[in-house]
């Protein structure tokens, strides 16, 4: 329900916590990712051209996820390219209409996604970066404090525990097929929490949904870079 808007059913009341779902975010990322296979195939098959089949299967995932990533880039985006001081950032970070930053970091990041789906676009590379994306969001979660008193970054902060490394565990084994990307990966996820720290001291909704798209595009090029 978090990290998608595809139907599951209810959940009991009170609802629990975020960290407590940690452990399906590999999950839930190899579902999405297996729809957007389902649609790059099906393009492809109709004869449409790759990089026409990658985009139907981006906007897939924009629709089963409601845009939840895209949103924190662009919004990421906006706040670190416009603002001057850690409350400013944040405040244009709130805001919810797109800047100039945000647009341009959408265009780039989709755009360098889909040329790299059109080259290395497979089943199991589908899953494996969907779940290595979505696991990339633990370490500025757990590693980071809240940059706001509020908010999705807020209740989402949690220590490093033991559903961590299921979570982990979950990713390395459908990362397999991939493998050289996650390197690249676990390198981008480390350099993004570093910048979210000197940007903003620390971790927001926003930034760890700017993680999961920046880390799948890098995936997508390293895998691209290595079928080239």
């Amino acid at each position: 329900m978090l990290l998608s808007r595809l139907p599951c059913g209810t959940i009991p009341d009170p609802a629990p916590s975020i960290p407590a779902s940690i452990w399906a975010f590999p999950l839930v990322g190899a579902l999405v990712g297996a729809l957007m296979w389902a649609g790059f195939a099906a393009a492809t098959a109709l004869g449409l051209p790759p990089f026409a089949a990658a985009l139907i299967a981006l906007a897939i995932q924009a629709l089963a996820t409601g845009g939840l990533h895209e949103d924190g880039l662009a919004d990421t985006a906006d706040g670190f390219g416009g603002g001057a001081d850690k409350a400013r950032k944040l405040e244009i970070m709130k805001d919810s209409r797109i800047g100039s930053y945000g647009v341009l970091a959408l265009i780039f990041t989709l755009g360098l996604s889909a040329t790299a789906i059109a080259e290395a676009g497979g089943f199991w590379a589908f899953l494996a970066i969907g779940a290595a994306s979505r696991t990339a969001m633990l370490w500025p979660m757990t590693r980071l404090p809240a940059a706001r008193d509020d908010g999705l970054g807020h209740s989402a902060r949690a220590p490093l525990a033991p559903r961590h490394w299921v979570a982990l565990g979950l990713t390395l084994v459908l990362g397999l097929t991939a493998l050289p990307a996650l390197p690249i990966i676990a390198l981008t996820t480390l350099s993004l929490t570093a910048l979210f720290k000197r940007q903003i001291g620390g971790q927001t909704g926003d930034t760890l949904g700017a993680t999961q798209k920046l880390t799948e595009c890098t995936g997508w090029l390293t895998l691209a870079a290595l079928t080239i």
